[in-house]
């Protein structure tokens, strides 16, 4: 069996903890150690009992509670790429278990298999993981600016899917706050995702089997909730798998357990 809860997602942060028998790591460490800390809590989860914290990327979001927490919690290991580790640890990280691996490679962590995969994102060497467990697979993606075959390839045969679904084409384009560079860095190949590109991976990627789908790190500006999940709950029922539960994570309460 594998569960999973979404911390918190968006602009001002993300993580997420994923538990598999008594195995649990989480996901990027991008709030505050105390909501960290707090969050996991609030799911039955002692922050010590973590058996890793896997990273995606260095971007503050992402690793922003991981110094204090690391601190408090010092035994807990860090699994990110050897390039993300470096600039990881210039951020001020101090003495760290890091373990390492290359981008695409498939490592263990007692039971659990996580397999890593490559995302186009302006970072230094941005991954996306897959964790196997018990027959059961779960995906994670996020900050990804656009779906390529290796990502599809790798996400098939889910049970289960965390990913990225940032902004609405309409909304960013009709946005009168962000200028036209910065519409243009999140609509690039190295921004996020949009609703109709997450829609486009599902057409790839749905199958009987799938029974989760939860989407986050949603622009409070140029996106909704309700516009997210209708564009992908419409994109399922068309394509046959209306039976998927679908979830939109937030950025201020932990979103969460969910059982595959």
């Amino acid at each position: 069996m594998i569960r999973f809860a979404v911390l918190g997602s968006g602009s001002g942060g993300n993580a997420a903890v994923i538990e598999c028998g008594d195995i649990r790591l989480m996901v990027d460490a991008g709030l505050s150690a105390k909501q960290l800390e707090t969050r996991l809590s609030a799911l039955g989860v002692e922050p010590g009992s973590l058996h890793g914290i896997l990273l995606t990327h260095e971007h503050g979001d992402h690793v922003r509670g991981l110094r204090v927490f690391l601190k408090k919690h010092p035994q807990v290991p860090v699994f990110a790429t050897p390039q993300t580790r470096i600039v990881v640890h210039e951020t001020g990280i101090g003495a760290v278990t890091w373990k390492t691996f290359e981008t695409g490679q498939a490592f263990s962590v007692g039971p659990i298999e996580i397999r890593s995969f490559s995302v186009q994102h302006d970072a230094v060497d941005p991954v996306g993981f897959v964790v196997g467990h018990g027959g059961r697979r779960m995906g994670f993606v996020s900050d990804a600016g656009f779906v390529t075959r290796s990502m599809t390839d790798s996400l098939r045969d889910l049970h289960g899917l965390f990913v990225e679904s940032n902004y609405d084409d309409a909304l960013l384009e009709a946005d009168t706050k962000r200028p036209w560079s910065i519409k243009q860095r999140i609509s690039s190949r190295h921004g996020h995702l949009s609703n109709i590109q997450v829609a486009g991976l599902m057409r790839e990627i749905a199958h009987a089997g799938l029974s989760r789908v939860v989407i986050g790190h949603l622009s409070s500006d140029c996106n909704t909730p309700e516009t997210a999940l209708g564009s992908l709950r419409s994109c399922l029922e068309e394509l046959g798998h209306g039976h998927v539960g679908l979830h939109c994570a937030c950025q201020n309460e932990v979103c969460g357990w969910f059982q595959l």
